[in-house]
């Protein structure tokens, strides 16, 4: 019978188990940081978890029937201001594009930045809700006592009717909350408020 002759075993290369764990490392960090971005963007194509669109244009079709739109302000725990809608809620007609105000006020006595978010409920309904223009997202600079009236210029996509998950929907909410934002004091801050740069809405 024969003896069985072992190969020599060969070295493990360290430098390539070294570089294959840093390159998992730097590959799930990228997919982190960039999963944020990915997830809104999504959210804002698909209108997943009650992301409005954004749209450039207005409707062309508008419906005989009409939804009740309600709206809810709130304002998170580190920035002094007040927030309100001016109206409650609204009833357009489905397609109709419509303009609604919000005002925030600065009570403290600094200026403060702050930034708004939103959603809509019910979810499914964030696919068919439409803004032309909103302040949502854009840093806003209210110096104290500040007060700022912001509209926001929507319309409800009338395929909202035709879809098995939206048509029996009647009132919609969309909500805003506005959080501190970090940053250099504006110029606008500065002795008596001369020459303030416009706010984007």
């Amino acid at each position: 019978m024969s003896d069985v002759v072992n190969a020599p075993k060969k070295p493990r290369n360290n430098a390539a188990v070294v570089f294959m764990c840093l390159s998992f490392v730097v590959g799930m960090g990228a997919a982190s940081y960039a999963a944020v971005p990915l997830y809104r963007l999504f959210c804002q194509v698909t209108g997943y978890n009650g992301t409005t669109q954004r749209v450039d244009q207005v409707s062309s079709v508008i419906l005989d029937r009409t939804m009740r739109v309600t709206f809810d302000a709130n304002v998170a725990p580190g920035l002094q201001w007040e927030f309100k809608p001016v109206e409650r809620e609204v009833n357009p007609k489905i397609g109709e594009t419509i303009q609604v105000n919000f005002i925030a006020e600065n009570r403290s006595n600094e200026t403060q930045r702050g930034q708004a978010i939103f959603n809509v409920t019910p979810g499914e309904a964030g696919a068919y809700f439409n803004k032309v223009q909103c302040f949502c997202f854009n840093e806003t600079d209210l110096k104290p006592g500040e007060k700022l009236e912001m509209p926001v210029v929507f319309y409800i996509d009338p395929e909202i009717t035709k879809a098995a998950e939206s048509k029996s929907i009647h009132t919609v909410t969309l909500s805003y909350t506005f959080y501190p934002k970090e940053g250099p004091k504006p110029v606008a801050s500065n002795e008596d408020g001369t020459g303030q740069a416009e706010k984007k809405l």
